[in-house]
């Protein structure tokens, strides 16, 4: 069932768990997130990056993907199809492909042109009933060619986006896109404490839910957490199943080359993946 995710994540601020957003890169990305939401009874976002979403030929083939196979798999469980770190003209293209939900990130902009280019974002999502996303500071590592330091946001600057009448706000804290440090310091909560304080009830967004710890991941949910965005560890289980399988030669035995076979593996990992994360963040049957 699509939808924005205003209500879904209101209810996870209210309730003291997440919401995760799983990133999708093609068919069987989607699928065994939306069947493993479906199985669990949780509500789900599915993330799209702009690099994603041009390797899928475009927005509007993601959009017609999604919306057909919610409706072929039989989905009753809220899922919300959003642009992942979008620039401004990317959350239009969105927009215009039917998207339910868009994060504009601003985040490398001074503050005012944030302000500004969100607020206006904040008005067309409104008047389509879209939920959206802003961000402040910076999430470390790499995403689609930007760099990010990793800066931690400062909490009056996140006030003033969040006033700007946004549905979520993803501060940096100290997270990182992609694979851990060893000498990784672990998440700012004095940074996220002073952030939850200015913002109130906004769900908080926390990007790079890949390696972080449990306790951490816990810790940030009470602090005011809704919304954990995953995508590198759905690609390592993925990468290291589909390795299993071809080093095993199960590729060479009979029709062990089919896709439909090749992938599996890969699949199950994927479901096994997002299946932890549902329990850990505690929307298993929030649906």
């Amino acid at each position: 069932m699509l939808v924005n995710a205003k209500e879904m994540l209101t209810k996870a601020k209210e309730g003291h768990y997440a919401v995760g957003q799983f990133n999708i890169n093609n068919l069987e990305w989607t699928k065994a997130i939306l069947l493993t939401a479906q199985e669990l009874n949780s509500p789900v976002i599915l993330g799209v990056s702009e690099g994603a979403g041009k390797y899928m030929t475009g927005f509007d083939t993601v959009a017609a993907m999604v919306r057909a196979m919610d409706k072929s798999l039989g989905i009753t469980v809220p899922v919300a199809l959003h642009l992942d770190h979008g620039t401004y003209e990317g959350c239009y293209k969105c927009v215009k492909a039917g998207f339910t939900s868009i994060m504009f990130d601003g985040s490398h902009y001074p503050i005012d042109e944030n302000v500004q280019k969100t607020t206006e974002l904040v008005h067309v999502a409104n008047a389509l009933g879209l939920s959206i996303e802003a961000e402040v500071g910076s999430i470390g590592g790499e995403e689609d060619g930007v760099i990010g330091m990793g800066e931690c946001a400062d909490p009056n600057e996140c006030k003033m986006i969040a006033d700007l009448g946004v549905t979520m706000l993803a501060a940096g804290i100290g997270n990182i896109h992609g694979k851990y440090p060893a000498n990784w310091p672990g998440l700012s909560f004095e940074t996220l404490a002073a952030v939850s304080e200015k913002v109130g009830n906004m769900p908080l967004v926390l990007h790079g839910g890949t390696g972080i710890p449990e306790d951490m991941i816990k810790k940030a949910i009470s602090l005011g957490v809704s919304k954990i965005n995953v995508n590198t560890e759905c690609q390592l289980t993925f990468a290291a199943a589909t390795r299993k399988y071809i080093e095993a030669g199960k590729d060479l035995e009979g029709k062990g080359f089919d896709p439909r076979k090749l992938l599996a593996p890969g699949v199950e990992a994927i479901k096994e993946t997002v299946r932890e994360k549902i329990a850990l963040f505690g929307s298993a049957n929030k649906a």
